[in-house]
């Protein structure tokens, strides 16, 4: 009587391709760092733009990977961020040219004052007496040093071989940081 309520073989093939179909056969799998060898993640295995900053440690992307001719030319900070200030100067006390110079003023013989439009406090100064043009100039001494009435100003003091404050051309280099 058992034997009645016994599905066939064939019944029995249907149920199973029935259940797979409905149920799938598929299972997850869980990749975690540490089921992954190191090294054994190359490139080519991650998708471009799948990867964050978030998704990284801080230092852990080397400059080696990455190949200097990729990246174009880059200019030194202070050519980029505009931190060199420079002038050129009449011995009359006009600027011939120059760059972050907001004024300049001969105050008296050999006396100059040369204004940038930031504070030159923090900076160096760099001065050699030099025409503004290809001509030679004339023999002297340059000194230079903080402006004290101004921040943003440099105080430029030029005199002739003897020692005597005299009217000389200059070229006068201020790089900050």
């Amino acid at each position: 009587m058992l034997r009645r309520f016994m599905p066939s073989p064939a019944m029995v093939v249907a149920l199973v391709a029935l259940f797979m179909a409905l149920g799938g056969s598929a299972y997850a799998l869980v990749i975690t760092g540490a089921s992954i060898k190191n090294g054994s993640v190359a490139g080519r295995d991650i998708k471009n733009r799948s990867l964050t900053g978030k998704d990284m440690a801080g230092n852990r992307v080397g400059g080696g990977a990455i190949k200097e001719s990729s990246l174009g030319p880059v200019p030194s900070a202070n050519v980029s961020d505009g931190l060199t200030r420079y002038a050129v100067v009449t011995g009359a006390g006009v600027m011939a040219r120059g760059r972050g110079v907001s004024s300049v003023a001969r105050t008296a013989p050999g006396r100059y004052q040369v204004i940038f439009d930031r504070d030159v406090r923090g900076c160096a100064y760099f001065a050699s007496i030099g025409d503004v043009g290809a001509a030679t100039p004339g023999m002297g001494d340059i000194a230079t040093r903080a402006l004290g009435s101004n921040v943003n100003g440099v105080w430029v003091q030029t005199d002739s071989q003897a020692g005597s404050a005299a009217d000389r051309p200059f070229h006068l280099l201020v790089p900050c940081q």
